[in-house]
């Protein structure tokens, strides 16, 4: 049991930590070429990588998550909603109260919504 755990954490790592490559990068992309206001494009990055996150932790995460039911994929949803909100108010008060970089304060942020992605994530997808 502790070996498939550690196993299912690393997994879950991995996942994350494309999740975050592509969360990132989008947010970069977004405010520095398409102009976007880096509030709105951290919006958008998050929750394209949450869609991303979801699928991998669907199929390769949380084997048990491929015969879901609505209402775990409910909860799951649910939980990416409030990382989104988490995420958000990180990026908010970082940049703009603490006039921190953008791109840093978006490290800061997910490091904050990681753990909170693992607990509830886990739970939407074990039941």
């Amino acid at each position: 049991m502790a070996k498939e755990r550690f196993f299912e954490i690393f997994r879950f790592c991995i996942v994350g930590g494309l999740s975050f490559l592509l969360d990132y990068g989008l947010l970069y992309v977004l405010t520095e070429y398409a102009g976007i206001y880096y509030l709105y494009s951290s919006g958008i990055s998050f929750t394209v990588s949450v869609i991303f996150n979801y699928w991998l932790c669907v199929v390769y995460v949380f084997h048990a998550g491929r015969h879901q039911t609505a209402r775990q994929a409910t909860l799951f949803i649910g939980s990416s909603i409030a990382g989104l909100g988490l995420n958000q108010l990180c990026m908010w008060i970082l940049v703009d109260c603490f006039a921190m970089h953008y791109m840093l304060a978006k490290i800061v942020a997910t490091a904050v919504v990681t753990f909170w992605n693992y607990v509830m994530k886990r739970k939407a997808l074990q039941g």
